[in-house]
């Protein structure tokens, strides 16, 4: 048998037990990471050590932070006595939370200096940091605000997209009453015979018609782009012909994933990250009438809307506090409850422009939620309404720290 021949028979066998060695020898490739575990109620916060906690100092006057104080307290006043309240590992009665938020608005109304706020909190408070969005306390803060839009009671030319309430056919299905390991979800359709199904989305809604002589609207508006965001702000205030003013309030959604249109524009390369902004949103799609509905079409989510007294009202049913009211999930923060923030704030010149940014430090209370609203590491803190407000919520895509206070256990009611 030739050398040719053997290599022929045996050549391909001796490479691949060859190659086997080898790669036995080698280290095996690293594990990737096991997946993110999403935090919970009982491992949102962590509770600081004394040297932990931050000095406080706020950057507004306590006047709007009294009345916030006040919408909490109504709402805690309200819940059952025994209702547990969840801090991260603890946890705190409804009357425990009471009377930490009590015992702060006592105090601020002496109009305390930063310094004996700092030392009345170290000395009756417990401090909790939400461990973040990477778990080492950083949390993404963004805004939002009461838009105005023109608009009429009924359809005229000139005001043709429809602001829709509640559809009777919404229906919203509580899946922990069937398993307790489902406890605290939802899922939100409609029926279809004897089945529910997915509610119809932003397409189905806005460009074929679906509720078009089916549900009623509240009111028309003039402008698709505002309209837009409005469903993005949840709450805001309609200008009829006549002068009168209509606030609508949210009044839940269609059970679709938010999808973010900036991150669209982003990724299609028409809106720089760096530049991106609601107010840059808003200029490309002027710039680009013809892309409007596939831009918007791209967010299945549908918000409805309901005619409120005096708007905007929160997820706790309360009227929000321009600076003061902050939307987080309620899933894993305690509802109502005293917060801190640290993060950024922009300045502007009279032509809506951010000049620069300053530290925004400030008390704030966990009025609201959000559907982009998830997790440890989002929060969304409310501007009022106005043109600063609109500057601000615009821009604020900062990071910072979110902080919540609550009373010693020995400091409050047994």
């Amino acid at each position: 048998m030739t050398t040719a021949t053997v290599w022929r028979r045996f050549g391909p066998a001796l490479i691949g037990l060859l190659a086997v060695l080898f790669l036995a020898g080698c280290p095996a490739p690293p594990k990737p990471p096991p997946p993110a575990v999403p935090p919970t109620a009982e491992t949102a916060l962590k509770r600081l050590a004394p040297e932990e906690i931050p000095d406080f100092a706020d950057d507004l006057d306590y006047e709007g932070l009294d009345r916030a104080l006040s919408q909490s307290i109504a709402f805690l006043r309200a819940a059952e006595p025994g209702r547990e309240f969840r801090f991260g590992p603890d946890r705190y009665s409804a009357a425990h939370v009471l009377k930490s938020l009590e015992e702060f608005q006592g105090f601020i109304r002496t109009h305390p200096t930063a310094r004996s706020l700092t030392a009345f909190i170290r000395e009756k408070f417990r401090v909790y940091q939400s461990i973040g969005r990477d778990a080492q306390g950083e949390v993404l803060f963004t805004g939002y605000y009461e838009p105005l839009l023109k608009g009429s009671l009924e359809r005229r030319p000139e005001f043709s997209f429809p602001v829709y309430p509640r559809p009777d056919d919404l229906v919203t299905i509580e899946l922990g009453a069937f398993s307790e390991k489902f406890k605290g979800e939802t899922i939100v359709g409609r029926l279809a015979g004897k089945r529910v199904v997915p509610y119809y989305e932003r397409r189905e809604i806005e460009q074929e018609g679906v509720l078009y002589n089916r549900v009623a609207p509240i009111a028309w508006v003039e402008d698709p782009v505002e309209l837009f965001f409005l469903h993005i702000q949840g709450s805001g205030r309609i200008v009829l012909p006549d002068g009168r003013t209509l606030h609508v309030g949210y009044d839940g959604k269609n059970g679709r994933p938010y999808r973010s249109i900036g991150q669209l524009l982003i990724e299609e390369g028409r809106i720089p990250r760096e530049e991106m902004s609601m107010q840059r949103i808003r200029a490309y799609l002027r710039a680009n009438p013809s892309e409007v509905a596939r831009v918007f079409s791209h967010n299945p989510s549908f918000v409805f809307f309901r005619v409120v007294p005096d708007g905007p009202l929160g997820a706790l049913n309360f009227k929000l506090t321009p600076g003061r009211s902050l939307a987080l999930d309620l899933k894993i923060f305690p509802p109502a409850a005293l917060a801190f923030v640290e993060t950024a704030k922009p300045l502007g010149d009279a032509f809506g422009n951010v000049t620069s940014w300053t530290s925004c430090r400030r008390f704030v209370l966990n009025q609201d939620s959000g559907g982009a609203i998830t997790g440890a590491g989002r929060a969304d803190l409310f501007w009022g309404s106005g043109p600063y407000a609109e500057l601000a919520a615009g821009h604020l895509k900062h990071p910072g720290r979110l902080f919540f206070l609550v009373l010693n256990a020995d400091a409050a009611p047994p």
